[in-house]
């Protein structure tokens, strides 16, 4: 289910985008998604990090207080990581879209004679709903995992 928010953010960006300044929108959406990019990786290398110091306390045998920071740096390290994850394959969606718009208009500056009919993904409607087609089986997953996860939680509490 968390993929949820951020495909329905992606697809608005996209769409506002591309009708504010066509395929240019994209690619400047795109950068400045990418702006951060430092920012991300650097969070991003939080997680390892605390994961580490947790193994390195734990081998050392240092007392427990220890142990329970390190586990909360962890817990927090696998949220950024998970962050970071998501943002990745954020910015990665605009960047290939900007990068098939730019293989378009060059084959169109080339004078080839391609027909280029049929499903136009450079509209900014298809490939919104594109996205979103594509995070319904991520959506229907996580249901059927709940689901079984309730169902399986309530026989435990029946057989205790």
């Amino acid at each position: 289910k968390s993929c949820i928010i951020p495909v329905f953010v992606l697809a608005a960006n996209i769409y506002v985008a591309f009708s504010l300044c066509d395929l240019y929108g994209i690619a400047l959406a795109a950068l400045g998604m990418l702006s951060t990019l430092a920012t991300g990786l650097t969070i991003d290398g939080f997680g390892p990090i605390s994961d580490n110091a947790g193994g390195i306390a734990e081998l050392a045998e240092f007392p427990s207080d220890v142990r329970e920071r390190t586990d909360a740096l962890d817990a927090a390290g696998n949220t950024t990581a998970a962050i970071g994850k998501g943002f990745a394959i954020g910015s990665a969606a605009l960047v290939s879209l900007a990068l098939y718009g730019a293989f378009v208009v060059r084959l169109k500056s080339l004078s080839v004679h391609v027909q280029l009919n049929g499903v136009n993904i450079l509209e900014p409607i298809t490939f919104a709903f594109l996205l979103i087609g594509a995070m319904i089986p991520y959506w229907f997953a996580a249901l059927t995992m709940k689901s079984v996860g309730k169902a399986a939680g309530e026989m435990v509490q029946e057989v205790k």
